[in-house]
């Protein structure tokens, strides 16, 4: 059975990416990935602050702004013991294209634009195979548009593309007006890929310490629903490729996602809770169900539940909506 696919114009041997995590830090970690059946890591994100850490500002970012990502947890404990820098981040990069045979590829979250255009470029120059745009924005002007919040992106992603040749994937949040429309621009921008989605962890209030604190939870099965739905109803409207990332944990979540028409599945919280090896495990599980169903490839399965073989998808949407509704109220006392 051939589990192999293209993502970002890179050749992979199955559709199982490391997403960026704390466990990318460690070389002998990606290669237990890559020994595990991963067909490529995604490496922690390089974030600007870092490099900027003589402003004032960087201690906002540190406390609060870097427990956003699913990727944080304990990602910066006192900064002068994690101090990651740019020549370390790039000096990574390096040593891990020597300690795998599998594609390597950096995460950057800039501030500025040319915080993005610089680092993107040194990024491809130290060997990253691609790069993975985290962009990071939380428009809290009420005087900002959705419509500049939309331009940002696109912006980001232009001026990086002019600068850089390797392949350019955009991690995004789902919080558009209208992310079907947002998608389409992006591809139309030039993306290579899109992420969906980044999970932005929500503060908490500690009402001892009148504190707010970072509320870090590791995603569920559940949380795979949000990225499926958009993943079925984008497919065969863009061209770029999309990666589906929160909440998969087995291989029969990665099946659901390729069918909803994925390139590729990203796996962090899963291995956090049940180890690198927990790879094999899900690869197992993909592989007997492919089987099982009698597909000779993965390109035969790949978005044949998504909106696109629908012939109203709209429709659709509205009838399981009420029936969802109905079967609930069977039940309900």
């Amino acid at each position: 059975m051939d589990l192999s696919t293209t993502y970002l114009g890179l050749k992979l041997k199955n559709p199982l990416v490391v997403s960026a995590s704390p466990l990318a830090r460690d070389l002998a970690s990606i290669k237990q990935m890559e020994d595990a059946g991963a067909s490529a890591v995604v490496l922690f994100s390089l974030f600007e602050e870092e490099i900027r850490h003589e402003s004032v500002e960087l201690d906002h970012y540190l406390n609060v702004g870097t427990n956003s990502f699913a990727e944080a947890l304990d990602y910066f404990p006192e900064y002068e013991k994690y101090n990651i820098g740019p020549e370390k981040y790039l000096e990574h990069i390096q040593q891990a294209k020597k300690a795998v045979d599998i594609p390597v590829i950096a995460s950057l979250n800039g501030s500025t634009m040319g915080g993005w255009i610089e680092y993107s470029h040194k990024i491809e120059a130290a060997g990253a195979d691609a790069l993975e745009l985290n962009i990071y924005h939380i428009p809290t002007d009420a005087g900002v548009s959705g419509q500049e919040v939309e331009q940002l992106h696109l912006n980001i992603l232009t001026e990086v593309k002019k600068h850089i040749s390797i392949p350019v994937a955009v991690k995004l949040a789902p919080y558009f007006g209208s992310m079907a429309h947002v998608a389409r621009q992006l591809d139309w921008a030039g993306a290579d890929g899109l992420v969906l989605f980044n999970r932005f962890y929500q503060p908490d209030i500690d009402l001892d310490a009148l504190e707010v604190t970072p509320n870090v939870l590791l995603s569920t099965p559940y949380d795979m629903r949000l990225p499926l739905r958009w993943i079925a109803i984008l497919h065969g409207q863009i061209e770029a490729d999309m990666a589906a990332t929160s909440g998969i944990h087995s291989g029969a979540d990665v099946v659901k996602m390729l069918l909803a028409g994925a390139t590729v599945t990203m796996m962090c919280s899963a291995l956090l809770q049940h180890g690198i090896g927990h790879i094999k495990e899900v690869l197992d599980g993909l592989q007997t169900w492919v089987t099982q169903q009698d597909y000779q490839s993965l390109e035969q399965l790949r978005g044949s539940m998504s909106h696109e073989h629908c012939p109203n998808p709209a429709a659709l949407e509205r009838a399981n909506y009420i029936k969802a509704l109905n079967t609930f109220q069977q039940y309900a006392p």
